[in-house]
């Protein structure tokens, strides 16, 4: 045997005596390497992505104890009860998110039709309505505004030009932002995309810095003087907010006639809306003032981004053009027996055929389809509400209590228009509300005799109005106060100091306006 067999058998004979030695002695040490106990696994469960279980279950229980626990008023049929108790769901779903607001709206108007409270044709017949294409229609705009730069360089204009000190400089984003309002259908958009990013510049050019003690040394007041002039660019124009064709769909639905939408609401509105927007940044001024009183650097440094910027290019001429001729066919539409509409689908054409936007632009604008999809189930629900004679119902008993109560419409119409306005403090969208509440209070303004056009109009000017009121009430509201520049207390003192202010302006200047125009 060679050498290298006899070390092989030496050492395994080793290794079996040192075994043996362990069985018999149990507390030696085997030889070899012990190996560490194994890991228990852990069970995880993979993350929930669907709905939140809370939201989504008090929603689902608003539903079902209004269905099957309130008693049903014998005015109303089952199938009209049902579709209520649906809503209220969906309006709880708004409010407390358990999905995001397309989603959720889905889901609800799936259960009308599998519960066959509505028809198919039924539930789907809002998504032909033609207030749906045109908010659609105006996020594609918006599109432009930002793609090109226009909306920039707009804004950038009015701080060059007024932009010298704090209150000047909080004109000129002012002013900019009512002058591109209308071809903006939302002030979130014209919020995130355009004025605060300008802001947040103006702000770190003068050390203003979010979330410390320079906060109010410039960026505090830009914020809320841009936030709360918002609110009446919003209500000068109709195509400046989304709810503002919601108000008067759903009005049109309860049998108000609005002769020429476009120019109506803009000649209503425009007296109360306009001294509205040139007070709120002088009383902002007075009850929140800026550390910073001189901008001397502001214009300075509008006029750098504009050189940056160069000429105005092909495509912001374009898009000025086609915006201008858009805005001049809705004007004249009643004469030209053109649907507003059918002006903006000319508009989109155009910006399309042009190359100003191309069509993956309208693709990617998730915004407008998400729009579409829950604006034409909230307005299908609301217009079935109506139909079937639920609307007309809580109308009825609103305005018998008001009348036992011996009041003149004015006085009931004040009460209605209160009780509207504050009640926003429970909603986080200005459109979630109208989709709730307008249809109800306007059909009560109605049936305690008020002026149809009147109550319509001055509930949808409310509607922008309350935007400001919490930094939940509206997007906007979201988008400003998470720039960080102003405390929560703040936001809510002058959230309700601002908007008392707007509902005397209002009061007093636009009721004698609209006594003039024959409102009333």
């Amino acid at each position: 045997m060679s050498e290298e067999g006899i070390n092989i058998h030496t050492s395994l004979f080793h290794t079996l005596q040192a075994v043996g030695d362990s069985m018999s002695n149990p507390s030696s040490e085997l030889p070899t390497t012990t190996r560490p106990p194994p890991r228990r696994r852990r069970f995880s469960f993979p993350s929930w992505k669907g709905a939140k279980p809370i939201p989504l279950a008090i929603s689902i229980i608003i539903g079902l104890v209004f269905r099957f626990a309130v008693p049903k008023p014998h005015q109303l049929t089952t199938k009209a009860w049902q579709l209520l108790a649906i809503f209220l769901a969906t309006i709880a779903g708004l409010v407390l998110g358990p999905l995001p607001v397309g989603a959720w709206a889905f889901v609800c108007l799936t259960v009308t039709v599998v519960t066959k409270t509505l028809t198919f044709a039924a539930a789907f017949s809002a998504f032909t309505n033609e207030v749906i294409w045109l908010i659609v229609a105006s996020f594609f705009f918006s599109r432009g505004f930002i793609k090109t730069g226009l909306g920039d360089r707009i804004a950038l204009y009015f701080v060059s030009w007024l932009g010298k000190n704090t209150l000047g400089l909080s004109y000129g984003l002012v002013l900019s932002e009512a002058a591109i309002s209308p071809a903006i259908p939302s002030t979130t958009a014209r919020a995130g995309g355009i004025f605060l990013p300008i802001i947040k510049s103006l702000a770190v050019t003068a050390e203003s810095h979010p979330k410390d003690g320079s906060a109010k040394k410039l960026g505090a007041y830009l914020v809320q003087s841009q936030i709360q002039t918002a609110s009446s660019s919003s209500a000068l124009f109709l195509t400046a907010a989304a709810q503002n064709l919601l108000c008067l769909k759903l009005a049109e639905g309860l049998g108000v006639k609005i002769p020429s939408k476009w120019v109506t609401w803009l000649k209503v509105a425009c007296l109360p809306a306009v001294v509205s927007i040139m007070v709120t940044p002088v009383v902002l001024y007075k009850i929140f003032p800026p550390e910073m009183k001189d901008t001397p650097d502001a214009p300075i440094m509008a006029k750098r981004r504009l050189e940056q910027m160069g000429k105005i290019k092909r495509d912001q001429w374009l898009m000025l053009i086609v915006m201008l001729l858009t805005v001049g066919l809705w004007i004249a539409g009643e004469a030209l027996k053109l649907a507003s509409v059918i002006a903006a689908m000319l508009g989109l054409s155009l910006l399309l055929a042009l190359g100003v936007l191309d069509w993956n632009d309208c693709l990617s604008e998730k915004s407008a389809w998400d729009t579409l999809a829950w604006f034409g189930v909230l307005i299908g629900m609301a217009t079935q509400l109506t139909t079937l004679g639920v609307v007309d119902w809580m109308s009825k008993g609103v305005a018998h209590f008001l009348g036992s109560l011996s009041l003149h419409w004015s006085g009931a119409f004040c009460i209605l228009q209160a009780a509207y306005f504050f009640i926003h403090y429970l909603f986080a969208s200005q459109t979630g509300h109208v989709a709730a509440l307008y249809s109800a209070f306007l059909g009560m303004c109605l049936a305690s005799k008020a002026p149809g056009l009147f109550a319509a109009l001055v509930l949808g000017y409310n509607t922008n109005l309350f935007g400001a009121l919490t930094h939940y009430s509206s997007g906007q509201a979201a988008v400003y106060y998470g720039a960080g520049y102003v405390e929560l207390r703040d936001v809510f003192k002058l959230g309700i100091i601002i908007a008392i202010m707007n509902i005397i302006i209002w009061a007093v200047v636009g009721v004698g306006w609209w006594k003039i125009l024959g409102l009333y």
